[in-house]
């Protein structure tokens, strides 16, 4: 096995997993596990200014081996995965060679990865894919970015006739919840430029980000016995339906691309009595943005 998906898999059997109503940073105990970890280890490495601070952040320097004057580079990495989705006993597998065919995740519980559903695993035959066995989240977002910067680091102390300059690397919390840059101490990570290695193809490099929010919108109904709910019963439920509707229907996640925004409902719960939905609001464009967010009031 390659030390990379050694590392890789080393880290998804830490339990991540983020936690929206948590109100401390981080929000879940597995988090500083992981934090504590990349924190030993970039002392391994032999890194300056290595620090784990309360909040769970880590960050730490690769001192410049040229003389030449050159910008302070950053690479960043979230540790947690997303609330959603189970992070507990993390079970990877290795699809060595993969032929394109469909991937049995789990054969007692009839998961899969079919290419005619996600075609885009076409794009990795003939290669080695990591899977979970589809009961959780594998973790691969952002534990793959942590593995990436921390065996290129490892290859560049190995490898000093590489010339480089002075390189920041840093691990942040809770960035599933929205809240990964809330506490990163910017002034002490001291980096020129900073790229975050989350996600994407091989090769693509994103240079603009979007804006995004969360809103949670409550309702109240009232609740009648049906037999005598004429022009009395509220039902929660339906108002909440109503409230949905009432969005653009092609500004939703399924109907958009690139740099296009969109309301995401991501949860819908309640009864007649009350009932609770909460969005994702997303748009590269600030002033689409702010629109936005006063619409879904």
């Amino acid at each position: 096995m390659e030390p990379i998906a050694e590392r890789f898999l080393r880290y998804v059997k830490i339990n991540t997993q983020s936690n929206p109503n948590s109100d401390r940073c981080p929000s879940t105990d597995g988090q500083i596990e992981l934090a504590r970890i990349l924190f030993e280890e970039l002392l391994d490495f032999g890194l300056e200014d290595v620090h784990l601070n309360s909040s769970g952040y880590v960050w730490g320097s690769l001192p410049a081996n040229t003389s030449t004057p050159t910008p302070v580079i950053g690479f960043l990495a979230h540790m947690d995965t997303s609330p959603d989705f189970s992070g507990e006993n993390v079970k990877p597998s290795i699809i060595s060679n993969y032929d394109g065919a469909k991937i049995i995740l789990s054969e007692e519980s009839g998961i899969a990865l079919d290419p005619e559903e996600f075609p885009e695993l076409k794009d990795y035959v003939g290669q080695d894919i990591i899977v979970s066995d589809g009961t959780t989240l594998l973790g691969a977002d952002d534990k793959a970015g942590i593995a990436e910067i921390m065996e290129a680091i490892s290859f560049i102390i190995s490898h000093p006739e590489i010339k480089h300059g002075t390189i920041k690397i840093g691990f942040t919390p809770d960035e599933e919840i929205g809240r990964g840059a809330d506490r990163f101490p910017i002034e002490e990570f001291g980096a020129d430029f900073a790229y975050t290695l989350d996600g994407g193809p091989v090769g693509e490099l994103e240079f603009e980000n979007f804006n995004a929010a969360g809103a949670i919108v409550r309702i109240d109904g009232r609740n009648i016995h049906p037999g005598t709910a004429k022009d009395k019963l509220i039902n929660a439920i339906q108002l909440g339906i109503d409230y949905h509707s009432m969005l653009p229907t092609f500004d939703r996640p399924e109907h958009t691309e690139g740099t296009q925004g969109f309301y995401h409902l991501t949860d819908f719960s309640g009864n007649v009595e009350n009932s609770r939905l909460s969005y994702i609001i997303r748009d590269h464009d600030k002033r689409n943005f702010e629109n936005r967010k006063q619409k879904i009031w």
